[in-house]
């Protein structure tokens, strides 16, 4: 990671000069339109969570109604954060959302420090777990015994999702907006039969989960933080178009629109849908299920109970296709940028899209399916991601007073980013003094980019004999990949 040597410059290759020479750019095109943007948020967002999480939320909120306020507030705290982060992403039009935005507000080092996050710990492992579940909701059928799939199995599954959606993605982008809009409907088709369902149960049944909504309501902070973890769980990924804005056609209009949208849309969704879970179950027997949507059509569909896993299973499938899809984008604006490899800031000459970038994130994916602690490391996580999210924020402030001036075809009122700051410091705040030592891990895990840059990065002076090294394996992977560097207007 050398900004002198040809590795952080991006080798070319011949087939760079004969393309160029064809009149054709290497480079990542406009192919995603306002429904492949609604697509991507709304398949990002609605995962796994909204099948499992509203036991999380309605065990730490104590009650019916107060869980409902918890997922209305959450919908509303993430349409915030997209209403800022829809400035950013106008403002600043380039791919890698956070990294991008904390760069250009703070610099190299705090960016630097994100991308390592992302890349060790976040991306890698959120693809490692939405796989895992994927496979044990596939699986769950053929082995319904009490003990559930044997583990190598799911793991072998899950490395084969893993290794299917990254060849997809390879291939084409429009291949790959194709599978989400297909997954985000099948998902959102299952929620509507929860919902309609719900719906028919509120008139035939006694409504008793709505009797008396707000007993035995949590007074407690540190509950009612940990009820909002659980709902914002199931909202996450309400920032990934701004992974990808390059590649969003008049993103200016569309990706505020998209935004528009997208999380009023899946708000809605989550309302009825809990409201649906709570006609059919009882809140002690949503508390005793695993798995809130399976116990529910267990309830109401009988011998067709099998289709919730189904459902599930294609859900998260979807969801896993649009981080994949947008996770490589960050990887590859990173390398850009000069803070990773050069080889992942190379195009397919053919299909134009990150193949190395896409490569490399499926590699790091599938290493983490051998780990049996990935859901602590994802603990860790959460913390810095959310720190991090509070740093852009700040970033979105801090240039509103150092470049005043800037184009900004959408600029928020600054209620919202101070609100969105004030979410995030509570959501910082109460588990650093609950948890403080899965904080302090979270922390560590940042830290420890701090060499890593100074060694890959700021150390210019490196021995020829390792760049040479790097060079040659450049040249390697452009070759593997028919893979060359990005062309810059300056080219």
């Amino acid at each position: 990671m050398t900004k002198n040597s040809n590795l952080m410059n991006g080798t070319r290759s011949s087939d760079s000069d004969s393309s160029s020479d064809s009149g054709s750019a290497i480079k990542l095109k406009k192919e995603l339109g306002l429904h492949n943007g609604v697509a991507i948020i709304v398949g990002v967002i609605i995962g796994s969570g909204i099948f499992i999480s509203p036991k999380g939320v309605l065990l730490e909120s104590g009650s019916v109604g107060l869980s409902l306020i918890v997922w209305l507030i959450c919908g509303l705290i993430s349409l915030v954060g997209a209403i800022c982060y829809a400035e950013l992403g106008t403002m600043i039009v380039k791919s890698g959302s956070d990294y991008a935005y904390i760069g250009e507000a703070f610099g190299h080092l705090p960016a630097f420090l994100y991308l390592w996050v992302a890349l060790v710990v976040i991306i890698p492992c959120g693809n490692a777990i939405g796989a895992l579940t994927f496979a044990a909701y596939v699986l769950e059928p053929v082995f319904p015994c009490d003990g559930g799939p044997p583990e190598t199995a799911m793991r072998l599954l899950a490395a084969l999702c893993i290794t299917i959606l990254t060849y997809v993605n390879c291939k084409n982008v429009k291949s790959a907006a194709l599978i989400q809009d297909i997954f985000t409907a099948t998902k959102i088709i299952a929620l509507v039969m929860i919902i309609i369902i719900g719906i028919v149960f509120m008139f035939k049944s006694d409504r008793e989960s709505f009797q008396e909504p707000f007993e035995n309501s949590t007074t407690s902070p540190g509950k009612f933080a940990l009820a909002f973890y659980s709902g914002l769980y199931s909202y996450a990924g309400w920032n990934y178009l701004n992974f990808v804005t390059e590649e969003l056609k008049d993103p200016y209009k569309n990706l505020p629109r998209a935004i528009g949208i997208s999380i009023p849309l899946v708000t809605i969704i989550y309302l009825l849908a809990n409201v649906a879970y709570f006609a059919v179950l009882t809140p002690a027997a949503m508390l005793a299920s695993n798995a809130t949507a399976v116990t529910f059509a267990e309830r109401t569909l009988g011998v067709m109970s099998w289709i919730m896993p189904v459902f599930v299973a294609c859900s998260t499938f979807g969801g896993l296709n649009g981080a994949i899809f947008t996770s490589a984008r960050l990887f590859f604006v990173g390398a850009r940028e000069g803070h990773l490899p050069g080889f992942l800031a190379t195009i397919n000459i053919n299909n134009f899209t990150p193949t190395p970038s896409l490569a490399f994130g499926c590699v790091m994916s599938l290493v983490y399916l051998t780990s049996t602690d990935i859901y602590a490391l994802i603990n860790y996580a959460s913390f810095v991601e959310t720190g991090f999210i509070a740093i852009s924020i700040c970033g979105l402030l801090y240039m509103r007073y150092t470049h005043p001036n800037a184009p900004r075809p959408i600029k928020v009122h600054l209620v919202f980013p101070i609100f969105f700051l004030i979410i995030c410091a509570f959501l910082l705040i109460v588990p650093l003094l609950d948890s403080p030592k899965e904080c302090f891990m979270g922390m560590i895990v940042v830290a420890s980019g701090i060499p890593v840059y100074i060694l890959g990065v700021c150390w210019e002076k490196k021995p020829k004999s390792f760049l040479s090294i790097c060079d040659k394996f450049s040249v390697l992977t452009q070759k593997i990949f028919v893979s060359v560097r990005e062309e810059l207007k300056e080219d």
